[in-house]
C-alpha cells in the first residue's frame, strides 16, 4: 500500500465517521474521498518538484 492510498483511506474513514454522526454515512464517505484526492494531489505534486 502506498502513502497516497493511506491518505485517501484515512479521509474516507473520517468522512464516514462524521457522516454517521449525522445519520448519513454515504455522503460523508464521498466528501472524504474528494478531500483525500485533493490532499493526495497537493502532497504528491509538492514532493515531485
Amino acid at each position: 500500500m502506498k502513502k497516497e492510498d493511506i491518505i485517501i483511506y484515512g479521509c474516507v474513514i473520517v468522512g464516514v465517521g462524521i457522516g454517521i454522526m449525522f445519520d448519513n454515512a454515504f455522503p460523508g464517505a464521498l466528501i472524504g474521498l474528494g478531500i483525500g484526492y485533493l490532499l493526495k494531489t497537493f502532497l504528491i505534486s509538492d514532493e515531485k518538484k
